[in-house]
């Protein structure tokens, strides 16, 4: 007995595969040059014979296309140059990791028993009686240093990390604050402290290059007054 062939059903019966509809990436939403010069074919070949374009018409569109296409290009030439910069300026930061910046305010870390902290009293005036402060983290002061009088600008101190009975200070976090008589009256004077530099990253939220210092404190590279001295 013949046996029927096997080879399947007839290629006519199967069902047609589809092509696969393409995504959308977004891209199609942006006109490029080729479609504006397709629409200007298009408007030049479906003119009214009666009513031709104006040849001041034709041009103005041509020069508002070409300004609209270098403005997109020249901004995105100046992202990828910021983005640059901002890479240059971490390379150049990191140099600073392990350094001591200058920074304004009146808190200092002291990362080990009696390293003491360094940093600049800033006066507009001569002021006299001047008397430097430390206070530790509960608020308490554990040295007084009497500096006298000082002219204007900016005056250098240093403490050696002891108590009025000389003994070391644990680590932490320590207040400097800075009375004066200036023209007979009290007055509190500003300062900027020495702080090391542990490590630098970059901010996502548009700061720039953000310097981390120790005591878990970090601040802006603009910041910085001045680098490498305590």
């Amino acid at each position: 007995m013949d046996l029927l062939p096997t080879n399947g059903l007839n290629s006519t019966l199967y069902w047609e595969t589809e092509d696969p509809v393409p995504v959308s990436d977004g891209t199609e939403q942006q006109l490029k040059q080729e479609d504006f010069f397709a629409l200007l074919t298009e408007q030049l070949a479906n003119q009214d014979p009666t009513k031709p374009v104006d040849n001041d018409q034709l041009v103005a569109q041509m020069t508002s296309f070409t300004t609209a296409d270098g403005i997109s290009q020249l901004n995105e030439k100046f992202e990828g140059f910021a983005a640059s910069m901002t890479s240059n300026q971490a390379l150049q930061a990191s140099s600073l990791i392990g350094q001591s910046v200058l920074v304004t305010g009146n808190i200092g870390h002291m990362a080990n028993e009696g390293d003491g902290l360094s940093g600049v009293i800033i006066s507009e005036q001569t002021s006299q009686e001047t008397q430097i402060a430390i206070q530790n983290a509960s608020g308490e002061v554990v040295r007084t240093i009497d500096i006298g009088t000082q002219a204007a600008g900016n005056i250098e101190f240093s403490w050696d990390g002891t108590d009025s009975s000389g003994n070391l200070m644990p680590p932490g976090d320590y207040a400097v604050t800075v009375q004066g008589k200036v023209f007979g009256e009290s007055t509190a004077l500003p300062t900027a402290i020495n702080r090391h530099v542990d490590s630098v990253s970059l901010s996502g939220s548009g700061a720039g290059v953000v310097l981390n210092l120790d005591g878990d404190v970090s601040i802006r590279l603009d910041d910085v007054i001045q680098i490498g001295n305590s």
